[in-house]
């Protein structure tokens, strides 16, 4: 199991120090979730905060895009460093378009899915797709309780395509992260569970321990 912590969760005013804290914890990768206010009824940070974090940590940057238009700015996210960008097959961008566009510009396509959307939506993309992240809160504010009835949609995947990286985002913790790892769940996205916990270090290290002891 990865574990990419969500900086949704991090203190906004050591932004910068708190990647480098979780690069040293031992993330595997940062997420960072961009939100514009409508496609999700919440604000975050644009492609210029994730550029200027992105010298904290050479981990991957797991950017996830909670926005109406992401087509429209896939080349700022490029530029800013992103080595992953899940958008959302609800929004407005043609996908097949979005999707080659996040690939020309040299970084790995992924589709997200909000937990009303059927699965079967994704079916035709997922030849061309890196990662599926599978939401299991609805997007838009972190501390959300985890909807165990998603991992359905994780072993459909897994089941269509046995090599697709399998994200989940949403109240992943010790009590939820054996339930997403017995679906197939290949990379949990773990925000308050890390970022709030005393001790980061020990937290992903459990989390990891978790997911291996249950599966």
């Amino acid at each position: 199991m990865l574990i990419a912590p969500s900086v949704l969760s991090s203190d906004f005013s050591q932004l910068g120090n708190e990647v480098k804290r979780m690069d040293v914890c031992g993330a595997d990768w940062i997420h960072l979730d961009v939100m514009d206010g409508h496609f999700v009824p919440n604000i975050t940070f644009g492609a210029p905060v994730i550029k200027a974090v992105r010298k904290f940590t050479d981990k991957p940057f797991d950017v996830h895009l909670m926005i109406d238009e992401p087509l429209r700015y896939i080349p700022d996210f490029l530029e800013a460093g992103a080595d992953i960008i899940s958008f959302h097959i609800e929004a407005q961008s043609d996908t097949a378009e979005t999707i080659a566009a996040i690939q020309a510009g040299g970084a790995k396509a992924a589709v997200a899915i909000k937990p009303g959307t059927q699965v079967e939506t994704l079916f035709p993309y997922l030849d061309s797709l890196y990662m599926v992240l599978v939401m299991t809160v609805e997007p838009g504010f972190g501390g959300q309780s985890f909807m165990a009835d998603m991992m359905e949609k994780v072993k459909v995947l897994k089941a269509r395509k046995p090599e697709l990286i399998v994200q989940v985002d949403g109240g992943i913790h010790l009590g939820t992260i054996g339930t997403a790892a017995r679906a197939g769940v290949d990379v949990c996205v773990a925000g308050t569970s890390v970022f709030k916990a005393d001790d980061a270090k020990e937290a992903i290290r459990g989390l990891k321990a978790a997911a291996d002891e249950l599966i």
